[in-house]
């Protein structure tokens, strides 16, 4: 469950959905313990939420980065990363 924004530099306590904004994101786990044997070794999948509060949602997005997982970008990077 959600509980803070994901901003590591604010941490503001969630308290409303509205007031901000959720993100969403799929990770697919790998190594030999999360494989699922039953689906012919595909690898097991799971949804995980994140929130930025208002004031990090108007100046930040959430990425995934296979490495780092998921991290905080400025919306001015991302905009100009997919154009």
């Amino acid at each position: 469950m959600v509980s803070h924004c994901a901003n590591p530099a604010c941490g503001v306590p969630l308290q409303y959905l509205r007031d901000g904004r959720l993100y969403q994101f799929e990770v697919r786990c790998k190594g030999p313990e999360n494989v699922l044997r039953h689906a012919g070794n595909e690898q097991k999948r799971h949804v995980s939420h994140y929130w930025l509060c208002g004031k990090c949602s108007v100046l930040l997005t959430l990425e995934f980065d296979a490495t780092s997982g998921v991290i905080p970008v400025a919306l001015a990077r991302a905009h100009s990363a997919g154009a």
